[in-house]
């Protein structure tokens, strides 16, 4: 009777002793079978319902010439198990159905929740309930710190006996190199050693799932044998439409909830969005049109249009933007229209008119705390010099962000003053006040920024106020404001980008002149 071996090499499985198997290739190299590391359960459960006999050396490498890193928990000696840990999560109701929705899909899909409503905790009861060595994978290094935080909280174990016990959580990123039976990795970090790590864990928790389906992070799931995956957003598209890929790598979409649903619900705060458009400065204008004929004329000379310059007849010929990215780099022409493309949106979105908006804005909310959100950087240095509020970009230290965030959560800053760092993997304090300067205006970067604002109330909050008929806590709305140039690229795409994001979470629309206010019900 046929028996199959089973081993782990380098990112992929090789079966022995058999001529076929779905998911797998003949390498003639070794006169054996491969198949991607991210098949395993599909080729076991192959081999049981076909009655072949297997020895499974999957997780005791000859290569890898060490034990898996959950090997020493009994799972019949609860005192050594994983599960066995200090304390276990309260989940909240959506959490809850969340999880077993995940469980039920055996152990294996995607969650969409919004941010800041506690889609770590989910992630600490799927490593409970695995019982296993399970790696997080996180965008950030801050993220890594707040993960690292969380599930020493749920799983550090001290102990005279290492070898029974978790006695801290691992860490792969940033210097630090440290794999444990449960372990934190940044996406880099875990890419770079993805055929080294793929049969050292059974579950993968991916944070931030979306950058999963990037042409090289895809490569994390696809040379790892966990059978168990967990993929953690809360906005699981992308802009390239490869989150299509995402129920391969860890398996589809088995709970999503929308900001609106929680809001309703009272786990995360009211809110409106309020859009606030102002005109272009006279030489901002002049420079603006300048720069969108000059890129139609480039454009219509590109595809064969010959010299027409007008807003209609481009609207003739017309490239998507990646294919003009592309014919950049070899064709002058393209990138001299890229290039008058961008300093016209440049113009828009950093309008000097957008800085007096602004100074109403904050005078009209003044004690209000306020995230000040913009796409570049040296916006954020001209807000933060005018208007003596601190802020946060990709330089700053790591310990100057925690003051400047510690400052804004006890009150001794009303401001703060980002670009894109603050959209994901920082924890932000509570904040009233969102206001967006400028921005690229993809679904996931304005979804992010609103769940800035929402934070989930106490349930404590939350009960009394059901018992007092709403306290006046309870009833104060998150405000984001977003600041548009009128009649430029910026109003017609980018915030239209944003406002059809939101309205997959809005119930109430409603269009005035020149200010739009939408938001969500008021319960």
């Amino acid at each position: 009777m046929l028996k199959a071996v089973l081993r782990y090499d380098r990112g992929t499985i090789v079966i022995e002793g058999l001529a076929h198997i779905p998911f797998a290739t003949r390498d003639p190299r070794i006169s054996a079978l491969r198949a991607q590391a991210m098949y395993y359960p599909d080729i076991v459960e192959y081999l049981k319902q076909s009655g072949i006999e297997y020895d499974d050396r999957i997780f005791f490498s000859d290569n890898n010439n060490s034990m898996p890193l959950d090997s020493h928990y009994n799972n019949k000696d609860s005192s050594n198990n994983l599960s066995s840990s200090p304390s276990s999560p309260s989940l909240r109701d959506y959490q809850q159905r969340a999880f077993d929705n995940w469980v039920n899909a055996g152990m294996r899909g995607c969650v969409v929740l919004p941010t800041g409503s506690g889609k770590t905790l989910v992630g600490v009861k799927a490593i409970e309930k695995a019982n296993a060595a399970s790696l997080v994978v996180v965008p950030t290094l801050d993220l890594m710190d707040q993960w690292t935080a969380v599930l020493s909280k749920y799983f550090f174990a001290s102990s005279s006996s290492a070898t029974t016990t978790i006695n801290r959580i691992g860490n792969l990123g940033g210097g630090s190199e440290d794999i444990q039976p449960i372990t934190v990795s940044t996406y880099d970090s875990a890419y770079l050693r993805a055929a080294f790590l793929g049969n050292k864990f059974r579950l993968v928790v991916f944070d931030e799932v979306h950058h999963l389906a990037a042409p090289g992070y895809r490569t994390i799931a696809e040379q790892m044998v966990a059978p168990f995956r967990l993929g953690l957003t809360a906005t699981i598209e992308r802009e390239d439409s490869l989150h299509v890929d995402l129920p391969r790598l860890v398996g589809g979409v088995v709970y999503q909830v929308t900001p609106d649903v929680l809001a309703r619900q009272k786990h995360l705060a009211q809110y409106e969005v309020e859009r606030r458009r102002v005109e272009l400065l006279p030489e901002e204008l002049v420079q603006y049109k300048a720069s969108m004929q000059k890129y139609h004329e480039c454009l219509n000379r590109l595809l064969g249009g010959g010299g027409m310059t007008t807003d209609a007849a481009a609207a003739r010929y017309t490239i998507s933007l990646e294919k003009l990215i592309m014919m950049s780099g070899r064709n002058p022409l393209a990138r001299e229209a890229l290039l008058a493309r961008n300093k016209a949106i440049n113009i828009a979105l950093n309008s000097k008119a957008k800085l007096e908006e602004l100074k109403e804005i904050l005078a009209e909310n003044r004690g209000a705390k306020t995230i000040i959100f913009t796409q570049y950087n040296n916006m954020v240095y001209e807000i933060s010099d005018r208007f003596l509020v601190p802020f946060i970009t990709h330089k700053t230290g790591k310990d100057e962000r925690q003051d400047v965030l510690k400052g804004f959560k006890d009150g001794r800053y009303m401001a703060i003053v980002t670009s894109k760092v603050l959209d994901e993997g920082v924890d932000v304090p509570d904040a009233e006040l969102g206001v967006i300067v400028s921005g690229t205006g993809s679904a996931r970067e304005f979804i992010q920024r609103l769940g800035r604002l929402l934070r989930p109330k106490p349930r404590a909050a939350t009960a009394e106020a059901k018992d007092d008929g709403g306290s006046k806590e309870e009833s104060k709305k998150a405000r984001l404001i977003e600041i548009v140039s009128s009649e430029t690229r910026e109003e017609t795409i980018t915030s239209a980008k944003r406002k059809r994001a939101l309205k997959r979470v809005q119930e109430n629309h409603n269009d005035h002149d020149n200010t739009e206010v939408y938001g969500n019900s008021v319960c």
